[in-house]
């Protein structure tokens, strides 16, 4: 929990209004989003104005309203981090890539990044949400009708994916840590509970953790997540990642319904609406 009182909001898309010294890289005016506050006493983005680290914003995709760019930052960063740096998802391998929630805040972009970077995508969701998985760019997996055995059998000839990203933890997890191919991946950002790894030792896997925060509690690698927003948005701008939003619409007046909102299992990303009167 953060000291209190605090303003929380980790994601941000709004227009430059000043620019500190030695700062380069941005101008007012300027639209631009990134994750940049809400934790550790940093100033969060449920407000009129904030101050930003302008290492850790990127401009904003030209192709996106700033409602869509500011659902982006957290779970963008959490997908890139996950599947390029931690995995090593290198551009047309075509490696077989599992999401784990493929539906989910962060599991929607991973499958579309993957998709991007050529993989071969199949990503695991209710029998509600297989049609979005399916126009997102993955094969869908109806977890609730299909044993992990049967379609690491099915898709991989039983040999296991390259690479796997874990989004919902626990037994799903777990599972995955035997659904991997020998000198595979598994890269989890939900890795909250005690495992057993002798599965994954055995098969010679890797397993990496993500945690997309530290670099803002830290304030260490914090470039690298701007840099990462400006790769992004490179790719979001070809028309390759686009966010999906809960439909409903919240304001700073509302802001404790869209925290229930999210808590309660929204679908996809929820975004706050801050209008300033300058």
């Amino acid at each position: 929990m953060p000291d209190l009182p605090a303003i929380l909001g980790t994601d941000v898309a709004g227009v430059v209004t000043e620019v500190g010294a030695g700062v380069t890289t941005l101008a007012v005016g300027d639209e631009v989003y990134g994750m940049a506050g809400g934790v550790r006493g940093l100033p969060g983005s449920l407000a009129e104005f904030m101050t930003a680290d302008a290492s850790m914003l990127a401009k904003k995709p030209r192709n996106l309203s700033m409602r869509e760019a500011a659902a982006l930052p957290l779970v963008a960063l959490t997908a890139w981090e996950g599947l390029v740096d931690r995995a090593n998802l290198q551009p047309g391998t075509r490696q077989k890539v599992l999401v784990q929630g493929g539906a989910g805040g962060v599991g929607h972009i991973v499958v579309q990044l993957a998709n991007a970077l050529g993989a071969e995508v199949y990503a695991t969701a209710s029998k509600a949400k297989q049609e979005l998985v399916r126009k997102l760019g993955a094969t869908p997996i109806d977890y609730t009708k299909t044993t992990v055995e049967q379609y690491v059998q099915q898709y991989t000839d039983g040999k296991g994916f390259d690479v796997i990203y874990d989004t919902v933890g626990g037994d799903t997890l777990e599972a995955s840590l035997g659904a991997v191919r020998h000198y595979g991946r598994v890269v989890s950002c939900a890795a909250y509970e005690t495992h057993n790894l002798a599965t994954s030792s055995f098969r010679c896997a890797d397993i990496s953790g993500e945690f997309v925060l530290y670099p803002m509690l830290s304030g260490e690698r914090r470039a690298h997540q701007g840099a990462i927003l400006r790769k992004l948005t490179e790719r979001i701008e070809t028309g390759e990642i686009r966010p999906v939003l809960d439909p409903r619409r919240f304001t700073l007046d509302t802001a404790m319904e869209a925290h229930d909102a999210v808590e309660k299992g929204a679908n996809v990303k929820v975004v706050v609406d801050v209008v300033t009167a300058a």
